[in-house]
């Protein structure tokens, strides 16, 4: 089943020796893509929310069918917002174009556009374990706008998408500083 979001990872099973040079239409750099395929802990949080919508939803049927509309509309959008919020887990990661870089979270988004990216670069330091306030020594790829500006941490090896899978956080850092050195000029 194809999945509505674009990964840059995808033609990594391609061999180089029978590999067209030319891009593929879906190669269009003006097209936000993620870099990286979502990690396993963060499609399984989004279908734990899913499956608890659903088990919502069913609650919202009995509701109606017993008559209580007042309820069944509450119960109704209590479902809705957990599964926007289970489809906006999905959402959360770091997005690139030729436009710039986009940090989605779970509440806001930035974009930054090349041109204000100085560095992007890989750091040893405490990063948080899933997101939580628990820190662990692990590898961040570190925004850097230039002298004077706060740094800010783009991707860690312990968040949702990268825990227990380093060499796709390498793979990830890798083609972001990969897009911004052929993007920031």
């Amino acid at each position: 089943m194809p999945l509505p979001f674009l990964t840059a990872d995808r033609d990594l099973d391609v061999d180089d020796r029978t590999a067209d040079p030319t891009p593929l239409p879906h190669d269009e750099p003006d097209r936000w893509r993620r870099p990286y395929r979502p990690g396993p802990w963060r499609v399984g949080a989004a279908a734990v929310f899913l499956l608890l919508a659903s088990f919502v939803l069913f609650s919202t049927m009995i509701i109606a069918m017993a008559g209580s509309p007042v309820g069944a509309l509450v119960c109704g959008g209590v479902a809705l917002l957990v599964i926007a919020v289970a489809l906006r887990l999905l959402r959360v990661g770091v997005w690139v174009s030729a436009a710039g870089l986009r940090q989605s979270g779970l509440f806001a988004t930035t974009t930054e556009p090349w041109s204000a990216v100085g560095s992007l670069r890989t750091v040893q330091q405490p990063v948080r374990w899933l997101g939580l306030p628990r820190t662990v020594q692990g590898q961040a790829l570190i925004l850097h706008r230039g002298p004077g500006d706060a740094q800010r941490v783009l991707i860690t090896d312990r968040n949702g998408d990268f825990l227990s899978r380093p060499e796709a956080f390498e793979r990830a850092a890798d083609v972001l500083e990969a897009w911004a050195a052929e993007y920031r000029s």
